[in-house]
């Protein structure tokens, strides 16, 4: 069976973005009085979108977690990570590996559960500006993933049908977006996973590296 787009998640996966996004915490931490934690911790916490990480660091420390203070908390989260986003890097091989993709013939699409806002300055500073068909951030759609209507609204935006992309993620949230409406999905080892190796998830196929997930999906789609 052949594929035309590949839509990719972008933290764990494309990008390692855990130093600022730890970084944005404490700074969060600090300024709520509460003590700062380490990277490890937050890496943990990544997955759901930046309003769940902020959740999962204030349940962390017991400290207030109703509405009124996830919000507050998370709105100092977004202002500290507005002014940090600068040790955030590609993974080895992504810069080579999308532009293989694309050079194969395939249509390239983001969707990630980080809010939208940031995704621009990111992707300009990556040179990826250009690379993507479509970019989704977790505010984009009412819902996110692991729900699976972002996948399904890329594919209709892109007139493809589900059977025709792949899902590549790093976390539980991509494969059982993609798995919900039946769409070929392909994990990396190396990312973010609330501590829970991805293989458990059961995706298609797993890769310790993004080379190999690119030599395979050139192997096995073209």
């Amino acid at each position: 069976m052949s594929k035309s787009v590949i839509i990719f998640d972008l933290d764990g996966t494309l990008i390692d973005s855990a130093l600022d996004l730890a970084t944005a915490v404490n700074r969060m931490l600090t300024k709520l009085d509460l003590p700062v934690v380490a990277i490890d911790t937050v890496k943990s916490w990544v997955g759901n979108g930046s309003y769940n990480l902020v959740t999962r660091a204030l349940t962390h420390h017991g400290a207030p977690s109703d509405d009124k203070a996830v919000h507050d908390a998370h709105e100092i989260f977004l202002a500290e990570y507005s002014q940090i986003a600068n040790d955030t890097t590609a993974y080895a091989g992504v810069h080579d590996g999308l532009a293989t993709l694309q050079a194969n013939g395939f249509r390239l699409a983001l969707c990630t559960n980080k809010p939208y806002r940031f995704l621009a300055g990111i992707l300009a500073a990556m040179g990826w500006s250009d690379s993507f068909d479509i970019v989704l951030g977790g505010d984009s759609l009412p819902t996110k993933k692991p729900d699976p209507a972002p996948l399904q609204h890329i594919c209709t935006t892109l007139g493809v049908a589900i059977d025709d992309a792949i899902m590549v993620g790093d976390s539980k949230n991509d494969i059982q977006a993609g798995k919900a409406c039946g769409m070929t999905t392909l994990a990396l080892r190396y990312g973010y996973n609330y501590g829970e190796p991805i293989d458990s998830s059961e995706p298609d196929a797993a890769f310790d590296d993004f080379d190999g997930l690119v030599s395979w999906i050139v192997a096995t789609y073209r």
